[in-house]
């Protein structure tokens, strides 16, 4: 399970997939319907702990803000990339703020999402071999700081990840709206 925010499949995300895409490189896009960002990864969540969860969630106030995503990169850096990701400028501290309004309520419920340092960033694919690599890491500096598109949040999602031999499946099972 995790909790994140959906992200829409819009035109300018469409146009980033497109030059992506293009490449030809041994790359495994995210589904267009999967497409989320990352607050909270919680991993396995024992059945009795999810109703917690749902509390932690409703716990936690925040009003709508705005995201603009900017520039593409790669995880764990752009020599090896692995994870290809698109960036946000505007928003990101909001980001980290609900971050850790989230991880103190589930804390506080006995729920730990995994560590790690937070990086809000918005999973597109992932390197699967190394066809392409060069072209890839190319794209990736000539789209580095280009602004891209825009979102506003105003919902935030527990997500229950069913991994299937054709990617993962994400069944939404609780949601919390900004005030």
């Amino acid at each position: 399970m995790f909790i994140g925010i959906p992200v829409k499949f819009e035109e300018w995300l469409q146009r980033v997939y497109s030059r992506v895409e293009a490449l030809r490189a041994d790359i495994k896009m995210v589904e267009p319907k999967n497409v989320h960002i990352t607050l909270a990864f919680l991993g396995e969540v024992r059945e009795e702990k999810v109703d917690l969860v749902k509390e932690s969630m409703k716990e936690v106030k925040f009003s709508t803000f705005s995201l603009t995503f900017k520039g593409l990169g790669a995880f764990p850096s752009l020599s090896r990339p692995r994870v290809i990701w698109v960036g946000i400028s505007n928003g990101f501290n909001d980001l980290k703020t609900l971050r850790t309004s989230l991880v103190k309520s589930l804390a506080a419920r006995g729920v730990r999402p995994e560590d790690g340092q937070f990086q809000p960033h918005l999973t597109i694919g992932r390197v699967k071999g190394p066809k392409g690599v060069l072209e890839l890491m190319k794209l990736i500096e000539e789209m580095l700081d280009i602004p891209l598109g825009e979102q506003e949040v105003r919902e935030v999602t527990l997500f229950k990840s069913v991994l299937t031999p054709k990617g993962p499946i994400y069944e939404e099972l609780a949601s919390i709206q900004a005030h």
